[in-house]
C-alpha cells in the first residue's frame, strides 16, 4: 500500500508538472530590450533582408566601431577564401585538374585524392608539398592580401592602386557590390563546411 501511495502522489506531482507547462504556453511572451550597441550596427552593410542584422552569438555586444570593422574585415577575407575553396571543390569534383606533374617524381595533380583527402590520408600530398602550399599562403598574406599603398576606401580593398574601373562608379553601385560580396561569402562559407 505504501508504494501506492507513492506512485499515486508521483502521479499527482507528473500531472501538476504538465498542468503548469500548458499554462505556460499561454503566457504572454517577454520583450527583451534591445542591445544599444546592437543599434548602432544595424544599418551596416551587410544588415540585410531576409535577416537583417544576425549576430547569434553576440560577439558585437558591448563592441565599438573598431571592433566591428575587425569582425568586417576577417569576415570579408573568410568570404573570399571559402569562394575561392568552394570553386575548387567544384572543379576537382568535376574531373579538371593541372596539366603536367606536381613533383619531379612523376606524380601528376590528377593522381592525388580530391578535398580533404588530398592533404590527410594514404595518398595524400607531401608534407614538404604541403609547407610550400602554407608557404605561398603566409606570402599571399604578407605581401599581396593587405592594403600595400594606404588608399583603401574600405577594410578589405586590396586594389593597391590596380583600379579595374572601381573609381568610375556611383557610391550605390560600390555598395551594391560590396553587399553582393558578402552575401556570396557567406554563402560559401556555409557551402564549403557542407
Amino acid at each position: 500500500t505504501n508504494s501506492t501511495q507513492s506512485f499515486s502522489t508521483m502521479m499527482k506531482i507528473a500531472a501538476f508538472a504538465a498542468l503548469m507547462g500548458s499554462a505556460a504556453a499561454f503566457a504572454p511572451a517577454q520583450t527583451g530590450k534591445a542591445v544599444t550597441a546592437l543599434n548602432a550596427f544595424e544599418s551596416e552593410l551587410g544588415a540585410q533582408a531576409p535577416l537583417g542584422f544576425f549576430d547569434p552569438l553576440g560577439m558585437l555586444d558591448d563592441a565599438d566601431q573598431d571592433r566591428f570593422d575587425r569582425l568586417r574585415f576577417v569576415e570579408i577575407k573568410h568570404g573570399r577564401i571559402s569562394q575561392l575553396a568552394f570553386l575548387g571543390q567544384i572543379v576537382t569534383r568535376n574531373g579538371q585538374h593541372l596539366p603536367g606533374d606536381i613533383n619531379y617524381e612523376g606524380q601528376s595533380f590528377a593522381s592525388f585524392p580530391n578535398g580533404l583527402a588530398a592533404i590527410n590520408g594514404p595518398d595524400s600530398i607531401s608534407s614538404s608539398g604541403l609547407l610550400q602550399i602554407f608557404a605561398f599562403i603566409a606570402f599571399l598574406e604578407i605581401r599581396v592580401m593587405t592594403d600595400v599603398t594606404g588608399e583603401a576606401e574600405f577594410r578589405g580593398d586590396f586594389r593597391n592602386g590596380f583600379d579595374f574601373g572601381w573609381d568610375k562608379q556611383t557610391e550605390e553601385w560600390k555598395l551594391q557590390k560590396r553587399a553582393v560580396e558578402l552575401n556570396q561569402g557567406r554563402a560559401a562559407m556555409m557551402g564549403i563546411l557542407g
